[in-house]
């Protein structure tokens, strides 16, 4: 691998490990790219190329696998789940965790409360995919 090459594979590591820690931040794209030190097209380019999704998609899986936990471990509503991992209105909560899950949240959490496996089966199982 080449200089450049892994240089820009760590650019990409340091923007999606800021994502990994500020996943209920709002982050946008050109904050990505700042962290990064490239343009923010080059960034989405690079990253997608990188990693196969775009750093959009990768936020949201990021927010609706955390969700997932709090709806399996927490009786808290799904509302106040919804802003806690960073997602701005119910609605893009539902149909982005739908998306990506299959199911409604509270399908997802019915069905869930239904289970009794150790948590990092759990987790490892029902890792959504991109």
């Amino acid at each position: 691998m080449s200089r450049a090459a892994e240089d820009t594979n760590r650019r990409m590591l340091r923007a999606r490990d800021a994502m990994d820690r500020a996943f209920a931040q709002p982050l946008d794209v050109p904050a990505l790219a700042a962290i990064a030190h490239v343009s923010p097209a080059h960034f989405t380019r690079t990253f997608r190329a990188t990693f196969g999704e775009t750093p959009h998609r990768y936020l949201q899986r990021r927010r609706v696998e955390r969700a997932m936990f709090l709806l399996r471990e927490s009786d808290r509503s799904v509302t106040d789940i919804c802003f806690e991992v960073g997602f701005g209105s119910t609605g893009t909560f539902s149909r982005t965790f739908s998306g990506i899950v299959g199911r409604s949240p509270r399908a997802y959490r019915k069905e869930a409360a239904g289970t009794q496996v150790p948590t990092c089966f759990t987790m490892a199982w029902t890792r959504p995919s991109a």
